[in-house]
């Protein structure tokens, strides 16, 4: 695939998270996808895995908007910058919903792409300011 095809593979995960339509999962991950997330404990696998990924994020955050600031692609891969923000309205993680407003400020995610499929996905993030927007961690 090309660059801009293999670009446009990532505004339509972010419109599964936008929408909750996970049927676009099925036609964008590859079977053996794998997410490496510095926030979580263990990697999340397949497309079930990114469904479930998707649905905790939605129940937690319902008004949930991911923001591209940039975009850029190379070979079979695609790096995102972005930003996250949302309303705290379900359980996220462990933490009963706050009802406050968050941002993930700064966000960097690369994507390999295969077959015209995403593949795998590294995501690094200071989620340290959202927690304290949250009011999870108390702020200095």
């Amino acid at each position: 695939m090309s660059t801009e095809e293999n670009k446009a593979l990532v505004p339509r995960l972010i419109e599964a998270f936008h929408t909750g339509n996970l049927a676009i999962v099925d036609e964008i991950i590859a079977t053996d996808f794998v997410l490496h997330d510095t926030a979580l404990p263990v990697e999340i696998r397949g497309i079930e895995g990114v469904k479930q990924w998707i649905s905790v994020f939605r129940t937690a955050f319902p008004d949930l908007r991911l923001t591209i600031l940039d975009l850029v692609a190379e070979g079979d891969k695609v790096a995102k910058h972005f930003t996250l923000s949302g309303t705290h309205k379900g359980d996220f993680m462990g933490i009963p919903p706050t009802g406050k407003q968050a941002t993930l400020p700064v966000a960097i995610s690369i994507y390999r792409m295969t077959g015209g499929k995403i593949a795998e996905l590294w995501m690094a993030y200071n989620a340290l300011p959202m927690m304290q927007q949250l009011g999870v961690i108390p702020t200095p």
